[in-house]
């Protein structure tokens, strides 16, 4: 049996020299493994985004009958901007053991591996494997759900899906959900001399920024001890704030982005539902005085936690395959699992590299969990050849 690790070592060169920053487009990164995939004569498919600056990508590898099972990633990376890299991020740099550069934990090492068996099981597979990689997950899950309803949809049906997000190579059977807001106060400028003639969207904003901060110290405090997350229960941060225009200018306008992780059952609207409501009495008191001031909530994205299931024919599969006799295991990032599975599919998280260097200058995959990887790539090889019992 060849070792698989070398292949997979090289895919991921390739696959990290393309900057898929989720601000730009990934069709550079599709087409290159199109005719990657053209080369093994495996079928394939684009799902795009609206207007087709984006896409996901659908392959089978084996017969087109049920009880297969789906590789799932997503190919776009968070941004580099600002971050002290000392190596070329889009360029893997192996030292000390560890492949260096964006992408190469979260996630492409397991886009690579997938890709590096996709040679074998063309050959040998006798059950199939479907590859589904995504765009857009770094900035809400936007890309997967059209993949997955066409999945659900259009292809026979799989047995199980493995979302292939940073783990360890251990099974994960849970994940936190996720829901961003974006909120816009609008006040009325004038000179700061005279800021009872005006409204400073900044002073308001913080105001309302002040009662998320409450309530995301009530949340911490009532968490449920008994949660197996960390943290506990949900959590709410503010990840970005702008606004004003010059320290003698009363602010006419303050946006500010904020998220709340929650393992469930309450939804995120149900969690911020005090801060909705002080939002919207602020929006009135503001139109009392100005008629073109207020405050907008938008709520962007909302991705469902991933619940662990009993006895999961998914968790056991990644369990057998990676050799994971370890505890149940869930994880408080968000991921495509969580949408995999409110579609019906039986679902696990299972991947090289660990979380703690996924968004990081400096990302790195260990290379002893791409070996892992590659053994479970091996193993897979070996299930899908198998006769069905």
């Amino acid at each position: 049996m060849t070792d698989l690790y070398p292949d997979a070592r090289e895919l991921l060169a390739r696959l990290v020299s393309f900057d898929t920053t989720s601000r730009g487009s990934n069709l550079p990164l599709i087409a290159w493994v199109e005719g990657y995939l053209d080369d093994l004569k495996i079928a394939h498919r684009r799902v795009p985004n609206a207007d087709g600056t984006k896409s996901n990508l659908l392959a089978t590898i084996g017969p087109a009958i049920e009880g297969g099972v789906v590789l799932s990633g997503h190919t776009d990376v968070v941004p580099v901007d600002g971050q002290p890299w000392t190596t070329d991020p889009f360029a893997v740099v192996e030292a000390d053991g560890r492949l260096y550069g964006r992408g190469t934990c979260d996630m492409k090492g397991f886009l690579a591996l997938a890709l590096a068996a996709a040679p074998e099981l063309a050959r040998t597979a006798r059950r199939p494997v479907h590859l589904a990689f995504s765009y857009d997950e770094e900035i809400g899950c936007l890309g997967a759900p059209a993949m997955i309803e066409v999945i659900r949809r259009e292809l026979p049906k799989p047995a199980l899906v493995v979302v292939g997000e940073p783990t360890d190579m251990v099974a994960v059977n849970g994940h936190k959900g996720i829901a961003t807001f974006h909120v816009t106060v609008t006040g009325r400028e004038c000179h700061s001399s005279q800021p009872h003639l005006g409204v400073s969207a900044v002073m308001e904003a913080v105001k309302l920024m002040a009662a998320l901060n409450g309530l995301a110290g009530r949340l911490q405090d009532e968490a449920d001890p008994g949660s197996p997350f960390t943290p506990k229960g949900p959590s709410l941060t503010i990840g970005m704030v702008n606004g004003g225009t010059a320290h003698n200018i009363i602010a006419r306008e303050c946006r500010f982005v904020f998220d709340v992780r929650s393992p469930g059952p309450r939804t995120p609207k149900e969690i911020v539902a005090p801060f909705l409501a002080e939002a919207e009495a602020m929006d009135k008191a503001l139109k009392a005085r100005f008629p073109e001031c207020g405050v907008v909530v938008e709520m962007r994205t909302d991705v469902p936690p991933f619940v662990p299931e009993r006895d999961g024919p998914a968790e056991a599969f990644a369990r057998r395959l990676a050799g994971d006799n370890g505890p149940p295991r869930v994880v408080a990032y968000a991921a495509e699992a969580g949408q995999f599975q409110q579609a019906g599919f039986s679902t696990v998280i299972c991947g090289p590299g660990s979380i703690d260097q996924a968004h990081q200058p400096n990302e790195y995959v260990e290379v002893s969990q791409m070996q892992r990887g590659a053994q479970f790539m091996r193993r897979l090889i070996e299930w899908a050849a198998a006769e069905e019992a």
